[in-house]
């Protein structure tokens, strides 16, 4: 049952998306094109049968049965620089050669994506509500194949999660509360290109000579790997008389374990390291909103605890405190909406000569946090709509634009590796009640 189950969540993201790139860190700023449009609030403001995720407790907003279906065009821009220089020489010395010069500049060929999304919540009675989900929600990804001879060694990287979920909820006066057990599905790969020349320079710097043969260009990556977790996420919400929401959500920490993956791509490097599990990040946070009869405000806090996930500690990830802000106006049928998120960079760069707790020097931490898996991208503005199209459908649409951002930080050879990265996404969402 759980191969067939792997197979049928395999396939569904295969027909929905390729690399993906998110923006808090590796987690989107939110699934449905009403959170997007408004920023990625929805702890404190409800966004119906959208709500599942982001707080469980406003599904209870729904009035009978919704249903909201749709996806997101993603598309990110990330290029590199990586100075890998391996002339040693002096004086011409055999000792210390001459190996050439692989340094190069690339743009990432991972630069579309489609991520689907489906979620339905159903009043049950006038106090319990239930639902039903299934969510593209976090993703990294490049792809440097063709840069021959470069600082980028070809690398490819890929981690794609999607959850499914059965949200529920209990309401009673202004008052709910809320549970979404989930199963999500992950994926990751990593793969890159040593070459002669680099080999040759890691094994002189280990060994303080060079190998007696000449190695052979390596390919390094053990293939995709992928799992099946459990999970869930809770949440409380109350709502005045006066307009105004407060709510409160967690979500667990879900440990992903993808075989062989981490510790092949790492060992290559000349590096004992013991740990294949990639956590998804536990989640708190807080929100607020204020609604009128054509207006509405929100604000979320939240905090991403990446300094706990395995995997993602291992590489000096720190938390990130998100600041989501959102407006919405209501005409007759059309609603217009803005939206602001900002949240610190999780990756900062390592001194070349610290050793971490997992084993990692500095400048490998750096290598692969601007190579392979730059999550820098912090600041997004949002802008969205609604349409009512019907008494029972309804259109909604988020545009989301993150200026880009830079990094330039030493890499494993203590050379320079620098990364920008910018996003545009648009989304929209078929909603039908009924």
């Amino acid at each position: 049952m759980k191969n067939q189950t792997k197979l049928a969540l395999t396939v569904i993201i295969a027909l929905g998306s390729t690399n993906l790139f998110a923006t808090n860190g590796s987690n989107l700023i939110a699934t449905g094109s009403k959170a997007r449009s408004m920023g990625g609030t929805g702890i404190g403001v409800s966004h119906g049968a959208e709500s599942a995720l982001a707080n469980v407790a406003l599904i209870t907003e729904v009035e009978k049965t919704e249903i909201s279906f749709g996806g997101m065009f993603f598309m990110p821009d990330v290029s590199n620089s990586n100075s890998i220089n391996l002339d040693f020489s002096q004086g011409g010395t055999v000792a210390a050669p001459n190996l050439g010069n692989e340094s190069g500049s690339a743009s990432s060929a991972s630069d579309f994506n489609v991520i689907p999304e489906v979620s339905l919540a159903k009043k049950v009675n006038n106090n319990i509500y239930m639902g039903i989900g299934i969510w593209g929600t976090a993703g990294m990804g490049v792809d440097y194949r063709g840069s021959d001879n470069s600082g980028e060694m070809e690398m490819v990287t890929n981690l794609q999660l999607m959850q499914f979920a059965l949200p529920m909820a209990y309401k009673k006066d202004g008052f709910s509360i809320g549970i979404t057990p989930l199963l999500q599905y992950g994926s990751l790969d990593i793969n890159y290109k040593l070459s002669s020349s680099l080999q040759s320079a890691m094994y002189m710097g280990q060994t303080g000579r060079l190998p007696e043969q000449e190695p052979q260009d390596k390919n390094v990556g053990s293939g995709l790997a992928q799992d099946l977790k459990f999970g869930y996420n809770l949440g409380v919400s109350y709502k005045t008389q006066n307009g105004i929401t407060v709510g409160a959500m967690y979500k667990s920490q879900i440990d992903m374990f993808y075989k062989s993956v981490l510790t092949s791509a790492i060992g290559a490097m000349g590096v004992n390291y013991t740990n294949d599990t990639l956590s998804t990040p536990a989640e708190i946070g807080a929100g607020i909103s204020y609604s009128t009869q054509h207006d509405t405000f929100a604000f979320d806090y939240k905090q991403i605890k990446w300094s706990d996930a395995k995997g993602y500690q291992d590489f000096d990830w720190e938390d990130q405190n998100v600041f989501a802000f959102g407006y919405e106006h209501r005409f007759d049928k059309l609603a217009l909406r803005l939206g602001y998120n900002y949240a610190k960079s999780p990756i900062s760069e390592q001194s070349l000569t610290s050793v971490n707790s997992a084993g990692l020097n500095g400048g490998l931490v750096n290598t692969f946090n601007t190579l392979g898996f730059p999550g820098i991208v912090q600041t997004h503005y949002t802008i969205g709509s609604y349409y009512q199209v019907s008494k029972q459908m309804g259109v909604a649409t988020a545009f989301v634009y993150a200026p880009e951002e830079e990094i330039s930080y030493s890499n494993f050879l203590g050379q320079e590796s620098t990364t920008t990265h910018g996003q545009t996404s648009l989304s929209f969402d078929l909603i039908h009640r009924f």
